[in-house]
């Protein structure tokens, strides 16, 4: 195997081909009867361990009509390995799809609405834990809110390995380590808001949106006073909040160790070794190193660099970004009662719109598990192999309306959908509500929610 793992990437036949002219050059993209669609757009490139460079301008006409490869996972090299969960969500969000992966991943999606002028704009992180993911996976789709007026665009990062190794020669280097699956990011928004008019959107009306580690990411970006002026809005799904003490980032010095035992393990004498390595050699070394160890997830996210997280969250928590915040969770979410209390006070001191997303997805017993209502906000329900109802597609369509109006106005509120006020300031949140017998407010406090949700009862009656 070379650095590039071919799976497929395949185009729509049965849609027609546009073409557009940018300050990057010309490309083809797809109408695909809904809005625009534009597909594995390269915003930036990046070597093995180095920090990502923004694309300006490519060659000739860019074919637009093929997604883009991901970052190269673990999963994609031992995915017989996956333990029950990581089989839950492959037979959740990707079964049935294929994929290429590539460590030149770094490209973007994007969905404009026909005729677009100065659109709001909403930038999209996948989840993953930090350790998988990519940009077109099944649940992912910007039609809907293109259908509502707002540019959509679903952007790669690099994880894992590729996207959060620490080491001293990078230290020496580049003055930080790590993160680089975060630096994709904020490179990502830089290009948006340097680019994105040319397809239709706003550069000064952007709002970041992300589930689980994507959410957990944006919430970081929020932290750093450094970022403000980048975007107006942040939407966190599933994972706002998550700030238990063992899962805060480490310095980034404190995780080297780890690493090199990982390099040590591969194989590799050297980091520069590890840097050239087939990338078969680091998946295997992924593979021993979690067999040896079990505080693999705490040394492979996000760390303290000085730069993008320059101090310890928890001291960075009470002074985030003057920016309009949404933040949502699921009744079954991961660590819930811990990312309800922390995001509620979160959410609290920012006058935040919460929702708590109480409806069960039908087809088995697992509640509205963890990400559940990705599908729900991109209008992907019908994609799925769970027999979604008319309680569920219209549960969805209020949610792609709330965040189409918050991305527009930072005011998530129209005449044709049920009122949602803001968390407020007392020591009760005040949540959105949105469950199997309609879509209302109601108030959370973090004690009753912890009792309920350990009996499994309703933790908001």
């Amino acid at each position: 195997m070379d650095n590039e793992i071919k799976l497929n990437g395949s185009r729509d036949n049965n849609m027609k081909r546009v073409l557009l002219d940018t300050a990057c050059g010309k490309l083809y993209g797809l109408d695909n009867g809904r809005c625009r669609e534009f597909r594995g757009v390269r915003f930036a490139r990046a070597g093995r361990f180095e920090y990502a460079e923004p694309s300006e301008r490519w060659e000739g006409t860019l074919d637009a009509t093929v997604f883009g490869p991901g970052c190269p996972q673990n999963r994609a090299v031992h995915e017989h390995q996956e333990n029950p969960t990581r089989r839950f969500y492959k037979k959740e969000f990707r079964e049935g799809r294929e994929y290429t992966y590539d460590e030149d991943c770094l490209n973007l999606n994007i969905y404009t609405p026909y005729e677009a002028e100065d659109a709001p704009v909403i930038v999209y992180f996948y989840g993953g834990g930090f350790d998988s993911g990519l940009n077109c996976e099944g649940a992912f789709d910007g039609s809907a809110f293109a259908e509502h007026g707002v540019v959509t665009v679903i952007a790669n990062y690099r994880v894992g390995v590729l996207g959060y190794l620490t080491h001293s020669d990078l230290f020496a280097a580049y003055g930080r380590e790590g993160n680089f699956g975060m630096d994709d990011q904020l490179t990502a928004v830089r290009w948006v808001r340097a680019h994105i008019a040319d397809f239709g959107g706003d550069p000064d009306n952007i709002t970041l949106m992300g589930q689980s580690a994507g959410a957990i990411s944006i919430q970081y970006l929020c932290l750093n006073p450094a970022h403000e002026g980048l975007f107006r809005r942040a939407v966190m799904l599933s994972g706002a909040g998550k700030f238990p003490k063992l899962a805060q980032p480490k310095p980034a010095a404190k995780t080297r160790e780890y690493w090199e035992q990982f390099i040590r393990l591969s194989g590799c004498g050297s980091f520069e070794e590890l840097k050239t390595a087939p990338i078969e050699v680091l998946f295997d070394a992924v593979e021993a190193i979690r067999k040896q160890r079990k505080d693999n997830l705490y040394n492979t996210m996000p760390v303290v660099d000085g730069m993008l997280i320059p101090d310890s969250v928890g001291r960075l928590f009470g002074t985030p970004l003057p920016v309009d915040y949404m933040i949502g969770y699921t009744n079954a979410d991961m660590y819930a009662p811990i990312l309800a209390r922390i995001g509620n006070r979160f959410a609290r001191k920012n006058d935040a719109y919460v929702y708590y997303f109480d409806l069960d997805a039908p087809g088995d017993d697992n509640r509205a598990f963890h990400s559940s209502d990705v599908r729900y906000v991109f209008g992907t329900l019908d994609r799925s192999w769970r027999p979604y109802g008319e309680r569920d597609h219209k549960a969805s369509d209020e949610m792609i309306a709330y965040i189409s109006g918050f991305a527009r106005s930072g005011d998530p509120n129209a005449d044709c959908l049920p009122v949602w006020k803001k968390a407020g300031h007392g020591l009760r949140t005040r949540v959105l509500r949105i469950g199997k017998k309609g879509t209302r407010m109601a108030h959370v406090q973090y004690g009753k929610l912890l009792r309920n949700f350990l009996r499994r009862s309703d933790p908001i009656a």
